[in-house]
């Protein structure tokens, strides 16, 4: 039934969109928010553009003008994300970032959160499939052979607060160290070493504790996923009539 009802918006471009809509603002909501709380100097360029983005997702007339709007959104992000980054003994030129760089990643920093991204899109996976919906068809994603499309959909909102939360803490901890990434032929990726300290700051994550603004629930990260994917269910019975994203202050 709920594949069903996941085929049928899929193929209605105004539900596609709105759910589109959510989903990327309350990435850009968290990402502001978390600029806002982690950075210093507070980055008053990027917040500000980060509102422009914020203001602009309810006006995307479609899914491509809304992916121009999320890309400048992480334009202003990952330009300040550096500034989120403050290692206990110091600054560490290594975890310098000028943006965000994916195929491949060309400094630690970016090797870290495409690392990180991909275990949380594991986890969006479970949680779709575990509730019955195809993780493989979404509706901002496109569906693509062997993408999980859907999962990364509902992914958009949780990278700000789980993935990009955990660098910041390995980071700034020192539970990963320069040391644990090998650079080649302009990529950069982690060592086995690094790969199980990041590993461990992400399930760290997972397995802290907060509160879910609608239903007032807390739970771990973990959970609110799966919390989440049920919302995005029932959203598409039609059972509640607005998919909200979780947003922290």
């Amino acid at each position: 039934y709920d594949r069903a009802a996941q085929i049928r918006t899929a193929a209605d471009p105004a539900r596609c969109l709105a759910l589109a809509r959510a989903f990327v603002a309350a990435k850009l909501r968290n990402q502001r928010t978390l600029l806002r709380r982690n950075a210093e100097p507070e980055p008053t360029a990027a917040l500000l553009g980060l509102d422009h983005a914020i203001d602009a997702v309810e006006r995307a007339a479609d899914l491509s003008q809304l992916l121009g709007i999320e890309g400048a959104g992480a334009a202003h992000y990952f330009g300040a994300f550096r500034h989120m980054l403050r290692p206990k003994d110091g600054p560490v030129p290594a975890f310098d970032i000028s943006g965000r760089h994916r195929r491949p990643p060309r400094d630690p920093v970016n090797a870290m959160l495409s690392f990180a991204y991909a275990i949380l899109v594991k986890e969006c996976t479970v949680a779709c499939a575990g509730i019955g919906l195809d993780p493989f068809w979404g509706f901002y994603h496109q569906p693509r052979h062997g993408r999980p499309a859907l999962a990364l959909d509902l992914m958009e909102e949780f990278r700000p607060l789980i993935a990009d939360s955990a660098v910041i803490n390995a980071v700034n901890t020192g539970m990963i160290a320069p040391g644990m990434f090998v650079a080649g032929a302009g990529a950069c990726q982690l060592t086995a070493e690094g790969r199980k300290a990041l590993i461990k700051a992400i399930e760290l994550r997972l397995d802290q504790l907060a509160t879910h603004p609608l239903f007032g629930y807390r739970c771990s990260w973990r959970a609110l996923i799966r919390l989440q994917a049920q919302l995005l269910a029932r959203w598409l019975r039609g059972d509640v009539p607005v998919y909200q994203g979780i947003t922290t202050r």
